[in-house]
């Protein structure tokens, strides 16, 4: 019997030899294979992207050529910044930008401080917070036409909610919708009862993401209350807080539905005539689509103003 040798053998230094009859795939086989492999994905993807261009892009594209041309009989004419002179030269101009920078206002000192308020006082129960939270988002899921029948029937001066109140608490009854100096806080606290569910429920799952020890801490260091809100949950949901409020300028800058149906649009000695609602009027009783569109051209570059800013500040916070 040979005896074992102690050089490793050729055998087992060699490679396997692939099988023959296979060969690597070319490049062309697999990108076929992964574009079946993902045609699903790939025709979702082309479906969001013909409703953006349809439905976004299309728009704004047209918007901003409408802000420069001149519609009659059917004739498209350019008449380069006719429009916006047109529109700076309205006296419901600055009207109704001094309206729509009131509204953003009141709007975030009270739409902005009650849903976040709210958040803090659901998070600190410990039992019922669905119920709580359901309740919260309810007035998001009624119809806003609906809300707006529901806070004329309470703003109503004979037989609202609100003055049967005030009668019973022999208060002065008020005018709330068809007093000019009431009007646009009516229309805000509105707003604000109508749209504050979804802020909340934000602001809430944010509360539930800052870890327990921040708060056992500065109750260790003898903080209460307000001092755990202020050196806690402020700094922990700085980021979303930020947001939050910068989503919110656009979104009160915007606001037509709230003052349209409650006061008509304009309100008592145009108090509620916002730069939306005057656009609506542009189009649609004075047909000037032109002049709609600048002024919509000149709203899209406020609000582009605030993202810049919020973007340049939320940088410089990083860094």
């Amino acid at each position: 019997m040979a005896a074992p040798s102690l050089t490793p053998s050729t055998a087992a230094h060699a490679r396997p030899s692939p099988p023959r009859g296979t060969a690597p795939a070319p490049p062309g086989g697999r990108l076929a294979k992964s574009l079946r492999r993902n045609l699903t994905a790939h025709g979702f993807l082309i479906g969001a992207v013909v409703c953006f261009a349809v439905f976004s892009w299309y728009p704004m594209i047209r918007e901003f050529l409408l802000a420069f041309q001149k519609t009659e009989d059917g004739r498209v004419t350019w008449v380069g910044l006719h429009n916006l002179t047109t529109v700076y030269h309205d006296p419901a101009f600055w009207q109704a930008w001094r309206n729509t920078l009131l509204f953003t206002v009141l709007a975030l000192l009270l739409g902005f401080a009650v849903p976040f308020v709210t958040a803090i006082v659901i998070n600190e129960f410990r039992h019922g917070q669905g119920y709580l939270r359901l309740l919260v988002y309810l007035p998001v899921m009624l119809p806003p036409v609906a809300s707006v029948l529901l806070f004329k029937y309470l703003y109503d001066p004979g037989y609202g909610l609100l003055n049967e109140v005030f009668r019973v608490l022999h208060l002065p009854e008020q005018q709330w919708l068809q007093d000019p100096d009431l009007s646009m806080l009516s229309v805000v606290i509105a707003s604000t009862w109508m749209n504050m569910g979804g802020a909340a429920l934000i602001y809430l799952a944010a509360l539930q993401g800052i870890p327990g020890e921040l708060y056992e801490a500065a109750e260790l260091d003898g903080a209460g209350l307000f001092r755990k809100i202020w050196h806690v949950t402020i700094p922990q949901t700085r980021l979303i807080l930020s947001l939050m409020m910068l989503m919110q300028i656009i979104a009160t800058m915007q606001v037509f539905v709230e003052p349209f149906l409650l006061t008509g649009g304009a309100g008592p000695e145009g108090s509620t005539t916002t730069v939306v609602y005057l656009i609506y009027q542009y189009a649609f009783n004075f047909n000037n689509y032109g002049a709609a569109a600048a002024l919509g051209l000149l709203l899209l570059v406020v609000l582009a103003g605030f993202s810049a800013v919020y973007v340049k500040l939320s940088r410089n916070d990083n860094e």
